[in-house]
């Protein structure tokens, strides 16, 4: 048994038909029956039952379609996953952040595992980073809140405390933590509009 032998098999399975299958995989109708017919007489077995306009499969031929269902689709699978390990290896990857400090533990690691691709981080705000992810214009945002809805899949990089920068001379610059409450009741300093 072969490969081509199988390949032949599966494609006329199904295609429907010899001349259908020869065209999908870029052969001649000779080569392919030539293949299957070499399939059968090796096992001696009827695979399809061939009348003049129709080709259906036998018992023992629906049997093996079912393993070179898997077979083939096991085979796309490999291609996919290294295709995609070669893909890693080279390029860009476009990271808007709104804050770089998110992604200083992950970077390092990243650049060490993947040295052919160039990172390249720019900031924003939300709004900047979830309009950056629409229009394709970043590969990856990183928020320190996790946005609305559905449309992006999301991954939580870790858990940053919010930090207050006060005075040395204000009251609370003595305090070791603040209660939001006790945050709300001061003039604040926010950042631009379209942050969060």
């Amino acid at each position: 048994m072969r490969y081509v032998q199988l390949r032949a098999f599966h494609q006329v399975a199904i295609c429907g038909g010899f001349s259908r299958a020869a065209e999908a995989l870029f052969l001649t109708q000779p080569a392919i029956s030539d293949q299957v017919r070499k399939l059968e007489e090796e096992y001696d077995v009827l695979l399809f039952n061939r009348n003049k306009k129709q080709v259906t499969l036998t018992h023992s031929g629906q049997k093996l379609l079912e393993i070179t269902h898997r077979m083939f689709d096991t085979e796309q699978q490999a291609l996919e996953l290294l295709t995609e390990s070669r893909a890693l290896r080279s390029g860009t990857l476009r990271i808007v952040a709104d804050a770089a400090h998110h992604l200083l533990h992950i970077l390092g690691s990243f650049r060490a595992r993947y040295p052919g691709v160039q990172v390249s981080v720019r900031a924003g705000n939300t709004e900047t980073v979830i309009s950056s992810l629409y229009s394709y214009d970043a590969d990856i945002g990183v928020l320190g809140e996790v946005p609305t809805g559905r449309d992006f899949e999301v991954l939580k990089l870790n858990s940053t405390p919010i930090i207050a920068f006060a005075s040395v001379d204000h009251p609370l610059a003595a305090k070791k933590s603040l209660t939001l409450k006790q945050l709300a009741q001061e003039s604040l300093v926010m950042r631009e509009r379209g942050s969060k």
